[in-house]
């Protein structure tokens, strides 16, 4: 096991997380309406898709070529 010691305390790693949520909702609402739309259709497309998909497993074949 590691034994390494944090570089900040708890509290300051706890307004560090703070201030980068912030951040996030601060560039998202700078975002218009038509960049969010876009955003979430391909969010949705990719949901479909992955809904609809199966994982197929083939055994490998090995092939000599001697």
């Amino acid at each position: 096991m590691d034994n390494k010691k944090n570089i900040f305390s708890e509290s300051e790693q706890n307004s560090l997380y703070e201030k980068a949520e912030i951040d996030q909702l601060r560039t998202a609402l700078k975002r218009t309406y038509e960049e969010r739309f876009i955003a979430m259709t391909k969010l949705m497309k990719m949901n479909i898709l992955f809904k609809k998909g199966t994982v197929t497993h083939q055994p490998f074949k090995a092939t000599d070529k001697s």
